[in-house]
């Protein structure tokens, strides 16, 4: 199962180059609303976390009834794909998860001669499709699509549910989730896993038809967050400016190491995250990603056979890991 390499590396200890995680602990404010729940954890929190939906519902401008919120964004996927995944058209490269749990798939691929870029007014979903999946921005490419020719598609394709994944919308992008009152066929999903540094807190959550909210509380547990993560996302997303002030962080840092990486000689892509894709051709990123674990630093090849062998999504971890990584990296290439 390979999406379980989409995950941070467990046990490993070392320096890790991986896109799940943030390189930047939560902000002051999670931690201390986390900490002070700890005493009252015998106590489970407001039924399917009406604090966080209410909250959510302000900042979107949707509906509080439309909001669904789970442990992690993968187990609301999960169970998109189980309703609506007999069919599912896919923008590749993307996420492996959806390789997986799609029933049946069909593709359009991102080129790498076009640095991954594609436009959406261009995108054909084919007949009978149940299911169309545009990630933004894109995992593994870390680009973005114009999201203003969304409406557009969503109008021309009706009887299509159009799955946008917002899992890394702190980081850059339009976001689409205030367009779900207007089409009863665009469904929305998001994490704060990523941009807001809560990974090991499980805080997923979508913006959805009010139907279908409907089905995904009543068939999930009411009680979906621990109160200590329900309180770190509270406090997160009432300091959003702290989140785009580290996201800018990020993406300076990704930049630099993208630079240090061409000067080595490896082929970088753009992108507006804080992860990108590098070519290691004539190497094998499998062997490179072999030999950088001997030395207690974590990163994995792509494995995209269409791409070749080369490839490898990097992230950006702190400078001085990012320093090691290079340092390691120019003596094996």
């Amino acid at each position: 199962m390979t999406w379980k390499h989409e995950k941070g590396g467990g046990a490993f200890h070392g320096i890790k180059l991986l896109l799940c995680e943030n390189p930047l602990a939560p902000i002051e404010e999670a931690i201390a609303a986390a900490r002070s729940e700890v005493p009252r954890s015998n106590y489970y929190t407001e039924a399917y976390s009406g604090p966080l939906r209410r909250l959510i519902s302000e900042q979107i401008a949707v509906s509080e009834r439309q909001i669904h919120i789970n442990a992690g964004s993968e187990l609301i996927l999960r169970q998109i794909f189980d309703r609506f995944g007999q069919q599912v058209h896919l923008l590749t490269p993307t996420y492996p998860l959806f390789l997986e749990i799609s029933k049946n798939f069909t593709e359009t691929r991102l080129q790498p001669q076009e640095n991954f870029a594609y436009d959406l007014a261009q995108l054909q979903i084919p007949e009978g499709t149940t299911l169309a999946v545009i990630v933004n921005p894109n995992n593994p490419t870390g680009g973005t699509f114009d999201m203003s020719l969304l409406p557009d598609l969503l109008k021309r394709h009706p009887c299509t549910r159009f799955l946008v994944d917002e899992a890394f919308i702190g980081l850059a992008g339009q976001s689409v989730a205030h367009l779900v009152p207007e089409y009863p066929n665009l469904l929305v999903t998001r994490t704060l896993s990523k941009a807001h540094s809560l990974a090991g807190f499980r805080v997923g959550y979508a913006v959805l038809p009010p139907d279908l909210a409907d089905d995904l509380n009543s068939h999930n547990d009411a009680y979906p967050l621990a109160r200590c993560s329900q309180a770190a996302a509270l406090a997160t997303l009432q300091h959003e400016e702290k989140i785009r002030d580290r996201v800018a962080r990020l993406r300076a840092w990704t930049r630099q190491l993208a630079e240090d990486l061409c000067a080595l000689g490896v082929r970088t892509f753009p992108t507006e995250t804080y992860f990108f894709l590098a070519d290691f051709a004539p190497h094998d990123a499998g062997a490179v990603s072999a030999r950088l674990r001997e030395h207690n630093i974590f990163v994995k090849p792509l494995n995209d056979k269409r791409l070749g062998p080369g490839y490898m999504r990097i992230t950006t971890s702190l400078p001085e890991n990012n320093a090691l990584f290079l340092s390691e990296l120019q003596k094996l290439l």
